[in-house]
């Protein structure tokens, strides 16, 4: 609770009831006696001296002239009371909603300029649920909490599922604004041919072209750089049954990987469910499902067909002439094919091979 919460909460207030039970035992009516004064039914009364029922302003006036004590004044007493009881109420709520507020990574939000710093906890709520564009807390469990995630990890870092939702969100708010058509499959699979044609093309203008082709087949392709305490490369999923999203971080910052992630991305929108979303890990932090493995392998065929691949990967040492040239033959950049030669250990992590890559920023 925020200090200009607490300066105006009521620390107690007196139920009526009890006010009541003093002043029938000042003057010695029983329960039953009081009602007929007051003409009204012994169960209203039982009511108002539990606290079950509330005490309205006809029956304010019924005991004032029965009991002495003005109208106004059991009517303010009511009014505390019952404004006690909602605060105490939203107090719980409040315990409870701060509680889910914790996790999220609101600095990074402030920074970004999806909304300015909060003033109080309760702003904070309001400003995450806003975000979100949920009413509450509820709501937002509801649409979220459930959503079935393949969770693809790295080795080093957990994702935090409320910063992976959170850049989830991000994504959906870029791909809110792309004007896409309604999704053709077909449509789709044109387009990702042309996409790996523009991998030789400077990164800027190969990603708005490459985004321009997504949305004539209803995919949206969002860019956004990773969260704190994430480490993912990409996910898939989808906004609605018309329209896909492919939404990639860059973290790795190489082409390669962009490129990579971006049709690992394409064959899970191609070949699987629309009910699933599927985010990208390090394949060393835990075994692929076969829907990974199937994305894995739709990627690697489409980049390098596999006659091809057995080509260059019989060469223990390929020099830079030599992968630049292969990367001409098949229409790619040279930086997917170093990408490839390192995950398939055929030359070191560490090589002279990786100048040939392209170094980009995630923007968003």
């Amino acid at each position: 609770m925020s200090k200009s919460a607490r300066e105006w909460k009521l620390e107690y207030a007196i139920p009526p009831g009890l006010v009541l039970q003093e002043h029938l035992q000042a003057r010695g009516y029983s329960q039953a006696e009081f009602a007929r004064r007051c003409g009204r039914s012994p169960k209203l009364i039982s009511e108002i001296l539990a606290g079950k029922a509330p005490l309205e302003a006809k029956t304010a006036l019924q005991f004032e002239k029965v009991l002495g004590l003005k109208a106004h004044v059991w009517m303010g007493i009511e009014s505390q009371y019952r404004l006690f009881l909602i605060q105490e109420e939203e107090d719980k709520g409040m315990a409870a909603e701060m509680e889910w507020v914790k996790d999220f990574p609101i600095p990074e939000l402030v920074k970004r300029e999806c909304f300015s710093r909060p003033e109080s906890d309760a702003d904070r709520i309001a400003r995450l649920l806003a975000f979100f564009r949920v009413a509450s807390v509820d709501v937002w469990k509801t649409q979220y909490s459930k959503i079935k995630v393949d969770f693809r990890h790295s080795p080093s870092f957990r994702s935090e599922e409320k910063v992976i939702i959170t850049w989830l969100r991000l994504g959906e708010i870029e791909a809110e604004q792309q004007n896409c058509v309604d999704y053709n499959r077909s449509q789709f699979r044109k387009a990702v041919q042309s996409i790996r044609n523009l991998t030789r093309e400077p990164i800027d203008i190969a990603l708005k072209q490459a985004e321009k082709l997504c949305n004539e087949a209803g995919v949206a392709l969002a860019l956004v750089r990773p969260l704190k305490k994430m480490a993912l490369s990409g996910a898939a999923w989808w906004l609605s049954p018309r329209k896909a999203i492919i939404q990639l971080t860059a973290r790795h910052k190489t082409d390669d990987h962009l490129w990579f992630s971006f049709f690992h991305e394409a064959a899970h929108i191609l070949l699987h469910s629309k009910k699933c979303i599927f985010i990208e890990k390090n394949k060393k932090s835990a075994p692929d499902s076969e829907q990974e493995s199937e994305a894995n392998q739709w990627a690697s065929n489409l980049l390098i067909p596999e006659t091809a691949w057995k080509q260059i990967a019989q060469i223990s040492s390929p020099s830079e002439n030599v992968v630049r040239e292969f990367a001409k033959e098949q229409g790619i950049a040279p930086g997917i094919v170093v990408g490839r030669l390192q995950h398939e250990k055929v030359i070191p992590w560490r090589s002279p091979l990786n100048s040939l890559k392209v170094h980009i920023v995630a923007r968003g």
